[in-house]
């Protein structure tokens, strides 16, 4: 069953920095557009970044914008989020997805009904 797993999430300090991965089992990555969403307590799933599958076109919601990088990596099957400058306002899990119809991120992202094989998520807490 194809699926991601996503990892490096955990504690940190206002400023501090993070990296997630977001490794895929049971399918090849390349030809699928990724993104990464993001939930909060309470509050709906939000695209926070997205990763075309041939050109490699990046997407960030704008509070993230200068702050996080997406990259994919095929030959490992997986996807990064470095997350740097990280605020009480990122605390979240954080998962990833494939895009459903498209290897391109435009007309998808960041709406989380285009995407799927979520992964169970990462908990990201940003906290002093």
């Amino acid at each position: 069953q194809a699926q991601f797993v996503e990892s490096g999430g955990g504690l940190v300090q206002p400023g501090g920095s993070l990296r997630l991965s977001c490794a895929a089992s049971g399918f090849g990555l390349d030809g699928y557009a990724i993104a990464w969403f993001r939930q909060a307590p309470g509050k709906e799933r939000e695209g926070v970044s997205c990763i075309s599958a041939s050109d490699g076109i990046k997407y960030y919601k704008d509070s993230v914008k200068g702050r996080f990088t997406i990259s994919r990596d095929n030959s490992k099957n997986t996807v990064y989020l470095q997350m740097h400058s990280l605020k009480p306002e990122d605390t979240a899990v954080y998962y990833c997805a494939t895009g459903l119809f498209t290897g391109q991120c435009g007309g998808s992202w960041p709406s989380a009904r285009k995407f799927g094989s979520w992964g169970q998520g990462t908990q990201v807490t940003v906290s002093s």
